[in-house]
């Protein structure tokens, strides 16, 4: 089998051949890891997707469940001896001596580490241009970005440059990129994946979510990863994953909400969602109005609690433990000089809204006022689920956006999570698929569910997909 034809394989096709004999996990290895280490290398030719490439394939061990199909993983994550920086300078050299949960899962089942992804800094950004290492560039078209913050993840998999890859997921990190290039990405339920390991964000909210190039893939790669984990006491006992198969919608309610899906949606995204909608009216499914009154807060609550906890997960960050130290003449300069040499712009802005936000007198006018927002958020879609499946939606108000064109606007970039907070906000699982193209770009149809249907929403996505029939052939490399 050549290179090209590997290539074209999904990960559940590439682990199928490998059980069958037709190709060797190291063979499959090695292609992927040559294709990405090329990317690196090609400095401004690239998409800049890696900050690491593995530098040899591992020992052939036994037959496990992922076949040894290679896995690229974000920058956030831990992985033992592995540079692990989210993307920071601060955490410039960083190995860690441990590998997260979720990484160290998908190892154990037989996905080896090909190569760890660019990402934003500390996964606070929609773009992946406020990266350490540089933007990450849209395979679709190299002067726009491909999402954020795991861009690199996106990119990657939609380029053919990684069979698949682990994103996380704050306030749509892993859904937009999927959409903004071509790919499905999901995140689960809050507490279904371990976060240990992890470096945080923003602990309510921050959740690890597979980014592939079909729904059976993410399936697939989710199932390995969920489970309690006594290291994290927010994960949850949930039941298992199992593979989807639907083909038709009978009987399914989808709510469209207003509010995620009328005015500030970009026309070609409002086309392209609307002829997915027919598509599963095809297949039996029943269309609603659905409400979600308070969903238009989402991002004002989310852009008060996501900082607040931003900026008590990062004052470890001091120079004393680990990463970088910038010496000054007492321990107050030192932390100063290593914080403002180490953090970038938009990490310091999150900083300071977010102790702002939690200093005395500021504290109930806008940290206690965002919880109840974010309460009265879960509480309407927990009514919506009374009468509907599953609530629909744009994945991104927009197509990928041209590269630098909202950097200097952080309000204009806040909104590419118009969509995408809310379920984030509640704690749900959502899951993007691609719908088809506007202008030539990709666009996403997101679909969220209840709080621990996963594997229902799987099925649902599934069913949608393949009438769908999206190509991703324009995006590889």
């Amino acid at each position: 089998m050549s290179g090209g034809d590997i290539v074209q394989l999904s990960a559940g096709a590439a682990a199928a051949s490998v059980q069958a004999g037709a190709l060797s996990a190291r063979e499959l290895f090695e292609v992927y890891r040559a294709r990405a280490a090329a990317d690196r290398d090609a400095g401004g030719e690239g998409l800049n997707c890696f900050t690491w490439v593995a530098e040899r394939a591992p020992a052939e061990g036994a037959a496990e469940p992922l076949h040894g199909v290679p896995l690229a993983v974000k920058d956030l994550f831990c992985v033992e001896g592995v540079p692990s920086q989210a993307c920071s300078r601060i955490l410039e050299g960083y190995r860690p001596p441990y590998t997260a949960t979720a990484v160290a899962r998908l190892r154990d089942a037989g996905a080896p580490l090909l190569a760890k992804t660019n990402q934003d800094e500390f996964a606070m950004g929609s773009s992946s241009e406020n990266s350490a290492f540089g933007p990450v560039l849209n395979p679709w078209d190299r002067g726009r970005v491909p999402g954020g913050s795991s861009g690199g993840s996106a990119a990657a998999v939609a380029a053919g440059l990684a069979p698949w890859a682990l994103g996380t997921d704050t306030g749509g990190s892993i859904r937009q990129p999927a959409a903004l290039c071509g790919i499905v990405g999901m995140k689960p339920t809050y507490g279904t994946v371990s976060r240990y390991g992890m470096i945080a964000f923003a602990s309510s909210l921050d959740q690890a979510g597979p980014l592939t190039r079909n729904v059976s893939d993410a399936g697939l790669l989710l199932r390995h990863m969920t489970g309690h984990d006594a290291c994290d006491a927010t994960s949850l006992h949930s039941a298992s994953i199992s593979a989807p198969r639907a083909e038709r919608l009978d009987g399914v309610r989808l709510g469209v909400p207003e509010e995620l899906a009328g005015e500030g949606i970009e026309a070609g995204v409002l086309d392209a969602f609307h002829a997915a909608l027919a598509l599963a009216e095809e297949l039996g499914a029943e269309l609603a109005p659905a409400r979600l009154p308070h969903a238009p807060h989402a991002l004002a609550a989310y852009y008060v609690l996501a900082p607040a906890e931003c900026s008590s997960n990062l004052a470890r960050y001091d120079g004393v433990r680990f990463g970088l130290r910038v010496e000054g003449d007492d321990l107050l300069e030192m932390h100063t000089r290593t914080r403002h040499d180490g953090f970038g712009a938009e990490v310091k802005r999150r900083i300071m809204l977010g102790t702002y936000a939690l200093s005395a007198g500021y504290y109930e006018a806008y940290y206690g006022r965002a919880q109840r927002v974010r309460t009265k958020i879960a509480e309407d879609f927990s009514s919506a689920f009374e009468r509907v499946d599953y609530i629909v939606s744009p994945t991104s108000p927009t197509v990928a956006f041209k590269l630098g064109e909202r950097t200097s606007d952080p309000l204009s970039m806040y909104l590419s999570d118009y969509c995408t907070v809310p379920m984030s906000l509640a704690g749900i699982p959502a899951i993007s698929i691609p719908c088809g193209l506007s202008g030539g770009l990709p666009v996403g149809l997101q679909i969220a569910g209840p709080a621990l249907s996963d594997s229902a929403l799987l099925d649902a996505a599934h069913a949608l997909e393949q009438a769908i029939s999206f190509d991703a052939s324009a995006a590889r490399v």
